[in-house]
């Protein structure tokens, strides 16, 4: 059982921020910044090419929900609304979730992105006709 399906029991404890039948909304204990808060399915599924399109469905709702409410109570200037996917993407709870996490202007925080690019407009239609191909099996 990971430490997600204990919060969902009841089992330790959590700041809920929102609650249905099937989504839980809590705050995440290490935030990037304050209010980042965490939405998952009561279910576990993962990865999200496993989760249920409804469920996906579901719980991007309750992410839009707690997005504007984290504009409207916390003052907040943007949001960030993150889900990542394999510890190689940052995953560390095998849960699927999505982070709602509240900017402000001078917030400090930077994401660290290292914009790449292609050798040739050919290498970039290589790639995409791969995942053109993925979609298809």
């Amino acid at each position: 059982m990971n430490i997600f399906e204990k919060i969902v029991n009841r089992e330790i404890p959590a700041t809920i921020v929102y609650e249905d039948e099937d989504t839980l909304a809590f705050m995440d204990i290490g935030p990037i910044i304050k209010g980042h808060t965490l939405v998952i399915p009561k279910i576990c599924y993962d990865p999200v090419t496993e989760t249920p399109d409804e469920v996906l469905t579901k719980l991007i709702l309750v992410a839009k929900r707690i997005a504007a409410a984290q504009m409207k109570g916390l003052g907040a200037d943007g949001v960030n609304i993150m889900q990542n996917n394999g510890a190689a993407a940052g995953q560390e709870v095998p849960h699927i979730h999505i982070h709602v996490i509240p900017r402000f202007e001078g917030d400090g925080h930077h994401w660290n992105w290292n914009a790449k690019s292609y050798e040739s407009a050919e290498e970039m239609e290589q790639l995409a006709e791969r995942i053109r191909e993925g979609l298809t099996e």
